[in-house]
């Protein structure tokens, strides 16, 4: 297979449409008399992730270009407010594919994990923040990367070195580090079960004994900087350059899938949105292992 947009297209939805054929569970209920839709679930989601790759932002746009470019692809493209409407129900599904496509990959098995987490700011004017549906969930947070506040939820990552994402999730601007991290594992609890003394790489918040002992019952080896009140520690010269992996995936999501533009305004819609783009870097990766690509996190052949 070629590495270029219309082939992971179409291996995507091939593989999408299997995987909901075999657990007709993980897709949103639909009655079984009544009006049948246009297009399926696989299609759809093989369209959001196209458009995360191709950099449209504005569903509006994304389904103009869509009507214009796509029609050989897609038997029936929706509009607007269908596409939404959809794209919205099916979040916790498109968030499972992440998993599975992660799973069919040959990186799955990499025994170095990068842990981090990224600013997804959600309002900038006060208006914005009185009103948003996002109050409660979204708050104000600092992020010391780029030396000022802002007000949204923070998108949490443990990925191979390759970029593959294994875990995520997506919590408060101020939520703890240490314990969303130990929620990624907890609600799934496979990931670690069989990967006694998996390395994951993190920074200096990710620190703690308690913490660092409930990593060791799970099986999983914590390496990161010393804090200023502590001795060194052992392996600090071997994992430093490799720190720079989980920058290098962050600054993909922001700089090639947009992930600072969602544009979500309420709990359902960023969450689709960010996963959305979630989705679409792990299925790159997972079409480059598929075509022997020798850098698997190359988005650049899909972006046009």
């Amino acid at each position: 297979m070629d590495a270029d947009l219309d082939t992971l297209a179409t291996a995507l939805y091939v593989r999408t449409d299997d995987l909901l054929k075999a657990s007709p569970e993980r897709v949103p209920w639909r009655p079984k008399i009544g009006i049948a839709p246009k297009i399926t679930d696989a299609e759809l989601i093989t369209l959001a992730v196209m458009q995360a790759l191709l950099g449209h932002t504005s569903e509006a746009r994304w389904l103009r270009y869509t009507h214009a470019h796509l029609r050989h692809l897609f038997r029936y493209l929706p509009q607007q407010p269908g596409y939404n409407k959809r794209l919205r129900r099916l979040g916790t599904t498109i968030g499972w594919l992440v998993g599975v496509l992660a799973r069919d990959t040959t990186l799955w098995t990499d025994n170095v994990w990068v842990a981090d987490s990224t600013p997804v700011e959600c309002a900038r004017s006060r208006e914005a923040v009185q009103r948003s549906d996002l109050a409660g969930w979204a708050e104000y947070g600092y992020c010391a990367s780029h030396s000022r506040f802002f007000w949204g939820l923070r998108l949490h990552l443990v990925c191979t070195l390759h970029g593959l994402p294994v875990g995520f999730a997506l919590a408060g601007a101020k939520a703890d580090e240490r314990q969303t991290l130990l929620g990624i594992f907890d609600a799934d609890p496979e990931l670690p079960a069989w990967r006694a003394g998996q390395i994951v790489i993190a920074d200096k918040n990710y620190y703690g004994r308690q913490f660092e002992a409930e990593l060791a019952d799970a099986g999983l080896d914590l390496l990161r900087p010393a804090r200023k009140d502590e001795r060194p520690r052992p392996g600090t010269e071997f994992f430093k350059p490799l720190r720079q992996v989980i920058e290098s995936i962050n600054d993909t999501f922001k700089g090639q899938l947009d992930l600072e533009q969602h544009g979500g305004h309420t709990p359902a819609g960023v969450w689709v949105r960010v996963v959305q783009r979630v989705l679409a870097l792990t299925a790159a990766i997972w079409h480059n292992d598929r075509t022997g690509q020798p850098i698997k996190r190359s988005l650049l052949a899909y972006d046009h």
